[in-house]
């Protein structure tokens, strides 16, 4: 069973390179930091979408710091942006709050952010705690989405709420929602359509099946979680925007984060955005989705600085 930091560590570990190096090469060729320095720095942390402005957050705090004596090395500088990254990751975190009787969360994403993939995983980790997990398919515009819902409903023990290609996503959350009450359950998933955040029709489909859900339940969803796929970089942020207009998004799950070395988009939401980062995906099996952690996070990128 590997450890919960090895997982972080693994599957930030392309992050890890691009951050780390690249400091390592800013400052230990130089004797006297200056400003051709803290531009190589900048153009470090952008490349791994730290995004403008936590970037000149994180620089003008170690110019401050420099030019009060406080630092001196690269080892330094890896800690004070380590030490700033954590705070601001730590910005928005809140536990997941399951509600008395039955919580209903919703899943919001674009195609290809590994939504559904992700709504298994859940499924996988809430049973294995002894949770009752209902999922429910409402991505009913592809039956491939269906199907490897199906798949993972199989896989975890969960049954899966679905109806015919091209049913009415509202209908299907209206079945899955009296089900899922009816006969005790602890959570329901439900998995929307993959859509564009740009696809104004679409987005309002997903407001509809919002109003459907409280028509039963009246808090209904609890919770609506966006899934972004890490290696979009600062598209994420776009999305996030977009999403929460519609979809009243209250936490987010980053998705891919072991395929990329753009891990530091997770700073720029959090700096931008009032939404916790619930969980990270670190790779293919299930226990590769991870409660988030910003200490383990920014351990996993900087190593564990004294």
């Amino acid at each position: 069973m590997k450890s919960v930091f090895s997982i972080f560590k693994r599957g930030l570990q392309k992050t890890a390179t691009t951050v780390t190096r690249s400091v390592e090469s800013v400052f230990k060729k130089v004797k006297a930091w200056d400003d051709s320095t803290y531009e190589e720095l900048e153009q470090a942390l952008l490349q791994a979408d730290f995004g403008a402005e936590t970037t000149f957050q994180l620089v003008e705090d170690l110019k401050d710091r420099y030019k009060r004596g406080l630092i001196k090395t690269t080892e330094d500088a890896q800690r004070v942006i380590s030490e700033d990254m954590q705070k601001i990751l730590s910005r928005n975190n809140r536990p997941i709050a399951l509600k008395p009787g039955l919580t209903v969360i919703f899943m919001v994403g674009v195609n290809g952010s590994g939504k559904t993939t992700t709504t298994g995983k859940l499924a996988a980790k809430w049973t294995q705690e002894g949770k009752k997990v209902m999922l429910a398919a409402c991505d009913t515009f592809r039956a491939a989405a269906v199907e490897q819902l199906k798949l993972w409903g199989n896989r975890t023990g969960c049954p899966v709420v679905a109806s015919s290609a091209g049913a009415d996503p509202s209908s299907v959350t209206f079945d899955a929602i009296q089900s899922a009450q009816a006969k005790g359950y602890d959570i329901l998933i439900i998995d929307t359509a993959g859509r564009q955040h740009n696809k104004k029709g679409l987005m309002e489909e997903l407001a509809k099946m919002k109003r459907t859900a409280s028509k039963i339940i009246p808090d209904a969803p609890h919770e609506v979680w966006l899934t972004i796929d890490a290696s979009v970089g600062s598209n994420a942020l776009a999305q996030a925007r977009e999403f929460t207009k519609y979809a009243d998004v209250t936490g987010l799950i980053l998705t891919k984060l072991d395929g990329t070395g753009k891990g530091g988009m997770a700073v720029a939401i959090q700096q931008q955005l009032p939404l916790p980062i619930f969980f990270c995906g670190f790779g293919e099996q299930p226990e590769d989705l991870q409660p988030f952690d910003p200490v383990m996070f920014t351990d996993a990128v900087f190593g564990e600085l004294k």
